[in-house]
């Protein structure tokens, strides 16, 4: 099906300032569609409060908005332009939130908008927790233990049911602002309450932390003849417990097996659909248990692009933005091309053979008094991704790219050696802790202690391990005797 051609006039809403938990992908999601839309002869309009991004830079909009990103700048944008479509997706949280508030006050109707990329009844099920886990019910796909409570009292009455330890999610934030993981009853009050009122809507989820579980992503793609792609799995490095923003991540996925990655691919696939009826770009988050079993447990779901979009694409070349912008405007997949083969569809799925590892970064030395320990909420502010034949290259490149003064993981005579600091490091994550892996291995602490402490699967911590071993075996000869 060709375009549709009653949309001449799209407005795009930014996500605002870079703050954390938010940067700058949703500037070059933004960017990306502008130009997708504008190829198709069709008017930009761009709002977006950050005059520091390259999607509101004069070219790749018709019309550039630098206002607050609020109903009163939308409606300005309203009285001065004739906009056919809004497409928020782009725009992150900050985005789906100002698109839903807008709707609310009645402002797409009167001005005879419409909504692409997404719908409200996908933002809304996905963001309203309680109602997102009786649709996964109804859907039979399982979920973890939890509860949505307004309130303090009813808080206390889930925790109660529960028991320690708990996670809880504040109901639409942004980068997990207002999660946590609560071990400690005494500290489950001063949590709880934190997360209602970082919650618009005093509203938060409590479920029993899958602590240990492993973390995977997968990025989809849907047009409105309800065909979907997979663009890319992503692992995390890092179990459930630390925020996958603050997550060192894996594309494609290592250490599933490929029975249960499709068992992982169907249910991504019926979480789509479930949700709404809309052509657009969607991000699935899943926990697997650790043993044989591979259990899948749904964490989320995003109707739009994500932080992990943009390394979805980065890693796979697939512009998944571009792509997305053109499906919300009417195109099928098999009418688009496929950017990476020329020759295929961008109903083609991308196939890896090689491996990304992306590695964030936190700058905790210009946030004296910050605690560095990390958990459900995002406290990095960039991040590194390296590319190689296998994780290891990707692993070393990237550890060397994030500028901290280290040549790579290990082999620069930085390695630490206090027995007790490790394992307590081992723990408690916190920016340093894949270089204590190393100095753990190194220092002959028993694998068992190492993956009971992290959590972390044993095929990476043997990757770290294969890493040790040849530096040893390379420090046996001098570049005289080096074998050539």
């Amino acid at each position: 099906m060709p375009r549709d051609k009653s949309i001449r006039s799209v407005l795009i809403i930014g996500s605002g300032p870079i703050i954390i938990g938010q940067a700058c992908e949703f500037d070059y999601s933004g960017s990306q569609a502008s130009r997708s839309l504008r190829e198709e002869g069709i008017e930009v309009t761009l709002i977006n409060s950050n005059p520091a991004t390259i999607m509101t830079d004069p070219l790749v909009a018709d019309n550039v908005y630098l206002e607050p990103l609020e109903p009163a700048s939308i409606e300005k944008i309203l009285k001065e332009h004739d906009i056919d479509a809004v497409l928020p997706t782009m725009g992150g949280q900050t985005g789906l939130n100002l698109c839903i508030e807008c709707d609310e006050m009645g402002l797409w109707e009167e001005y005879n908008v419409k909504m692409i990329g997404v719908d409200i009844a996908a933002i809304d099920i996905t963001e309203n927790r309680e109602a997102f886990r009786k649709l996964m019910e109804e859907i039979d796909v399982p979920m973890a233990p939890q509860a949505t409570a307004k309130s303090f009292l009813e808080g206390k009455e889930v925790a109660q049911e529960f028991g320690f330890p708990l996670c809880i999610r504040a109901s639409y934030t942004l980068g997990g602002s207002g999660a946590a993981i609560v071990h400690d009853p005494d500290q489950f009050e001063t949590l709880l309450t934190r997360g209602l009122k970082l919650s618009p809507i005093h509203e938060v989820m409590i479920d029993k932390a899958l602590l240990g579980w492993k973390e995977f992503e997968l990025e989809l793609l849907r047009d409105d003849n309800d065909n979907v792609v997979i663009i890319c799995s992503i692992e995390n490095f890092d179990p459930m417990g630390v925020h996958t923003g603050d997550s060192i991540t894996v594309a494609p996925a290592m250490t599933l097996s490929d029975t249960t990655y499709q068992r992982m691919r169907d249910m991504a696939i019926k979480m789509m659909r479930a949700i709404g009826d809309f052509a657009g770009g969607c991000n699935v988050q899943f926990a697997v248990s650790p043993d044989d079993k591979e259990d899948i447990i749904a964490v989320e779901i995003n109707p739009r692009v994500s932080r992990s979009s943009a390394l979805a694409s980065k890693a796979t070349g697939y512009p998944i933005a571009k792509i997305a912008a053109k499906l919300a405007i009417g195109y099928h997949l098999d009418e688009l091309s496929n950017q990476i083969t020329k020759t295929t569809s961008a109903f083609f799925e991308p196939t890896l053979d090689y491996t990304i590892v992306k590695i964030p970064r936190w700058n905790f030395d210009k946030f004296h008094g910050a605690d560095r320990e990390l958990g459900l909420q995002m406290k990095s502010v960039g991040e590194v991704m390296g590319i190689g034949r296998s994780f290891q290259e990707a692993l070393q490149k990237a550890c060397q790219s994030l500028e901290i003064k280290r040549n790579g993981l290990g082999a620069d005579g930085k390695e630490v050696r206090d027995q007790q600091k490790i394992l307590d490091s081992l723990e408690h994550p916190s920016w340093n802790r894949l270089f204590h892996i190393y100095d753990a291995i190194k220092l002959g602490i028993p694998f068992k202690t190492i993956q009971e402490k992290t959590k972390i699967d044993f095929w990476f911590l043997k990757q770290i391990e294969e890493l040790i071993l040849f530096e040893k075996k390379v420090e046996q000869y001098t570049l005289e005797n080096i074998p050539r």
